[in-house]
């Protein structure tokens, strides 16, 4: 399995391969008892949206509706059920991608459909109106980068925060990656109720530990050539004159230790040893302790040579938004689709040359940007042929 886990481009690797970048836009957006929307209809072909409103007017909603066209639980970490209108049993939220001029518009459907026998609400996923088994499928046609501000802690705070970030960049990039983390902790969760019960019959652990090594070095590899190429990109496409400084990146594990120094099979033979070595220490410390859980992203600022902990706010920030353009660079060379990119409250705390400087960065990412303000003057510097939405009371009215 680690074989397998190297990026993987899939159907739109194709255009990459190519040459060119694939243009996907959001040009119709519906949501229907979605959090405080009972219906809302957004239409739209700009390459960068802004919606602006007091707090509480629904912004960042609309952007977490979004942001469910790919694995896992949105922008928010949020349940489904959580997503549900006061009252309601369930949502849609449909958006109509137009794909390029040579491309028929593609009508994508997320939502979680209530049970006629009163039974657990279903997720729904549709691709012009036939079924598909998850989100993942949307990755043939769009992918997905965001930056939120609970994501304005991400240096300073534990080290989950940052494997959770990191995981998220690799699954832009590779559909799977979500699959086996979740894979991973599914089989890692079987070998401490194993540990706990004691588990006279050793080979149920052998069973359990080799599919735990086989998963975790294809995380641990596919985290690893993410970060690689993410660096490579940033030091070749360096701009001393930017005014969001490029990041050095590393990875600190014992379990990328392991991939950095052998082969993929070595590495999962090496992995499955330990953990039957650790046995006992692992059943006295209630969980396991080697493995891809463990391991951080390390993000120093590179023109100052400081880890970006120790940077001010402002150059954390400035710092943050410099990796998530990089990143949507990459995702654009690798997949051969411009990303969608979601940005919640991104330019309330920069100053007028940085936010121009961040428009005209965005733009030349050449996907399609959804951005959220409280103040409409936050945009007052995009560019021509962008749009300004005012958000309130359930509906949104053009400001341009």
């Amino acid at each position: 399995m680690a074989r397998d886990a190297m990026v993987e481009h899939g159907p739109v690797g194709n255009a990459a391969a190519a040459g060119g970048s694939a243009r996907t836009r959001i040009t119709r957006l519906v949501l229907t008892d979605f959090r405080s929307y009972a219906a809302l209809s957004l239409a739209t072909d700009a390459p960068l949206v802004a919606l602006s409103g007091e707090n509480g007017a629904g912004k960042t909603n609309i952007l977490e509706a979004i942001s469910l066209f790919t694995p896992g639980r949105g922008l928010r970490r949020a349940d489904l059920g959580q997503m549900l209108r006061h009252g309601t049993r369930g949502f849609t939220v449909f958006a109509a991608l137009d794909r390029g001029p040579d491309e028929p518009v593609l009508n994508c459907g997320v939502g979680l459909q209530p049970d006629p026998e009163g039974g657990r609400p279903a997720r729904i996923c549709r691709i012009d109106g036939d079924s598909v088994s998850s989100p993942a499928a949307f990755a043939e046609y769009l992918r997905l980068v965001w930056l939120t501000p609970d994501l304005d802690a991400l240096f300073r705070g534990p080290a989950g925060d940052r494997r959770r970030f990191l995981d998220r960049l690799v699954l832009a990039v590779d559909s799977g990656h979500g699959s086996r983390v979740a894979a991973l902790e599914r089989a890692t969760r079987s070998r401490n109720r194993l540990l706990d019960e004691g588990a006279r019959d050793p080979r149920w652990l052998d069973a359990v530990e080799r599919e735990m090594a086989e998963l975790g070095i294809a995380v641990a590899v596919a985290r690893a050539e993410t970060v690689t190429r993410l660096a490579a990109l940033i030091a070749r496409e360096h701009d001393p004159a930017s005014p969001f400084p490029d990041a050095a990146l590393a990875l600190s594990g014992e379990t990328d230790d392991l991939v950095a120094a052998h082969s993929a099979l070595e590495a999962e033979d090496a992995y499955r040893e330990r953990l039957r070595s650790e046995r006992g220490r692992d059943r006295a410390a209630g969980r396991t302790l080697f493995g891809p859980q463990a391991s951080d992203l390390l993000v120093r600022h590179a023109p100052k040579d400081i880890p970006a902990a120790l940077a001010s706010t402002g150059e954390q920030k400035a710092l943050l938004i410099g990796l998530v353009l990089a990143h949507a660079a990459l995702v654009r060379s690798m997949t051969g689709h411009a990303p969608i990119v979601l940005l919640d409250e991104v330019a309330a705390h920069l100053d007028t040359m940085r936010r121009a400087a961040l428009y005209r960065l965005l733009a030349a990412i050449g996907g399609q940007v959804w951005m959220t303000g409280a103040d409409p003057a936050l945009f007052a510097d995009l560019p021509d042929g962008s749009q300004h939405l005012a958000i309130a009371d359930g509906a949104a009215r053009p400001l341009n």
